[in-house]
């Protein structure tokens, strides 16, 4: 009679995937969509993902702040990164969330209006390309690289049929929270 509760020996995450283990540690990132294009931000950097409750308009704030908004008593200031990142403006959708980032000068936490978060990267130094100064423009100093997943390699287990986009764009998040 066969021993049905031993289970099989796992395989090492090298053996499966060997282009995964020869390319080091990952970092992970929080994927999510700004004006149809895919940036992400290091997942220990987001506290929390929120739906985005009714805001309050601030008279004379700053164009990228959309207003503040109460989270367990605390009240929360929301930028939008569209405005930001001077992107193309739309109407929020259903799928909007706001990511709960603490700013780490002003100890202030603040809140991150995105299109759409779509999932969590595990990155490589070898996909990243820290390539922030040869993109120019007044945005640069916000973009801490630009990723290009090895397909299979940095996606969670049961995506790998999805389409991964092809670039993603990294953000500096204490570059756009101290501007």
């Amino acid at each position: 009679m066969a021993n049905l509760t031993r289970r099989p020996a796992r395989t090492p995450v090298s053996k499966r995937n060997p282009r995964a283990a020869a390319s080091g540690p990952r970092t992970e990132y929080l994927a999510f969509t700004l004006a149809g294009d895919t940036y992400a931000a290091p997942v220990s950097l987001v506290r929390e993902i929120l739906k985005p409750p009714p805001l309050t308009p601030v008279p004379r704030a700053p164009e990228a702040t959309m207003g503040i908004v109460s989270v367990r008593g605390q009240l929360v200031t929301v930028i939008d990164l569209r405005r930001r990142m001077r992107l193309t403006e739309a109407a929020p959708t259903r799928r909007a969330r706001i990511l709960l980032v603490d700013a780490a000068a002003s100890g202030e936490t603040l809140g991150l209006f995105v299109d759409e978060v779509q999932q969590v990267y595990r990155l490589a130094d070898a996909e990243i390309e820290h390539a922030a100064t040869a993109l120019g423009g007044d945005v640069a100093g916000y973009i801490a690289g630009i990723a290009r997943p090895m397909h299979g390699a940095s996606a969670p287990e049961g995506t790998q049929g999805e389409a991964q986009p092809r670039v993603i764009i990294l953000l500096d998040l204490q570059a756009i929270l101290a501007s």
